[in-house]
């Protein structure tokens, strides 16, 4: 199998797609009551871009694809293009991350096409709460799609939670809990400078060895290995069937051992998420790039991304453009 090194010795096996920049909700930490002015559909990469630029990713030695947005189960013919990903020689795991709240009558269809795991960002597991964050999300069908996603087989089934202090932190310990007796990851972020304009803080944030030490009331925690896709570090409590994940963006962030490129869903290649550097292979490809130009954005890529973020350094993060536009 190929393998590719950036600058650094990392091996980059793994990339971020957004196939879509809209979303059937409006999280107040995401993007404004109003929504975002979508891209008109011509702008956004078809299906048939994003494989082959997958296809030649392949070649280089990228191996796990997730699928992000926006909301990736709002576009249409979606099992069409797992099934066609799925089909590239060297694919060998694809991912998506979703509300849920669509999830309930698709997971069935996109596990038979090819996907093999979901990651479903949740924030409350209060109904009014959930209401309120996302702007007329109903909890209700969030809950129903992750439980459609685990009798689809899509194991492990993630469970997303990022706690905001003063907003949703109170339901640490609530989230926890769903590991005593179902077998799914619940996975706690950092808080991070990315989304609506104005709504972070640094009030607002929770460093990770804090969020652990709510959850360490309710019984200690046992390090757990997990394989290993991404930057969370791993624990469980004793006995349980599930497991409890801290991903650490600003605290202890994992840019040493970052394997990943992102593609937003008007075709631009990113390095990394938090910086602005952007490479255009859309225009390239409407252009009439070859196979082979499309490799050498893929290398130039690969070669320019970042020995690390300096997210911990920056006292304004102004120049960040919102999550919803680069994909989750």
């Amino acid at each position: 199998m190929n393998e590719i090194r950036d600058q650094f010795e990392r091996i980059i096996d793994y990339m971020r797609i957004s196939i879509i920049d809209r979303c059937n909700l409006r999280c107040i930490y995401c993007m404004p009551e109003a929504g975002i002015t979508p891209l008109n559909h011509a702008l956004i990469l078809k299906y048939e871009e994003i494989v082959r630029i997958v296809r030649v990713a392949a070649e280089l030695g990228v191996n796990k694809i997730r699928l992000t947005g926006g909301e990736p189960l709002i576009r249409r013919n979606l099992p069409y293009l797992i099934s066609s990903l799925a089909g590239i020689i060297g694919i060998e795991d694809i991912s998506l991350t979703t509300n849920g709240i669509r999830l309930k009558n698709l997971a069935g269809t996109l596990a038979d096409a090819g996907l093999r795991r979901v990651n479903v960002s949740l924030d409350s597991l209060r109904p009014d709460r959930y209401r309120e964050i996302t702007r007329g999300g109903i909890l209700k069908e969030a809950l129903e799609g992750i439980t459609a996603a685990e009798q689809a087989g899509l194991h492990p089934v993630k469970i997303n939670m990022v706690p905001i202090r003063g907003f949703n932190d109170d339901e640490i310990e609530d989230f926890a809990r769903l590991t005593l007796t179902r077998s799914i990851h619940v996975r706690f972020i950092e808080f991070m400078p990315i989304g609506a304009t104005g709504f972070w803080n640094e009030d607002k944030y929770l460093p990770t060895e804090e969020i652990k030490k709510r959850v360490d009331r309710i019984a200690p925690l046992m390090p757990v290995k997990v394989r290993r896709n991404g930057p969370a570090r791993y624990f469980s409590f004793e006995g349980a069937p599930g497991v409890i994940g801290f991903i650490s963006a600003l605290t202890h962030h994992f840019c040493s051992s970052c394997n990943r490129l992102r593609l937003t869903s008007d075709g631009k290649l990113r390095p990394c998420l938090f910086s602005e550097t952007e490479i255009d292979l859309k225009s390239a490809i409407r252009c009439g790039a070859s196979d082979k130009e499309i490799e050498r954005l893929l290398r130039l890529a690969i070669e320019i991304k970042p020995d690390s973020h300096t997210l911990s350094k920056e006292k304004s993060f102004s120049y960040l453009k919102p999550m919803s536009k680069i994909g989750g």
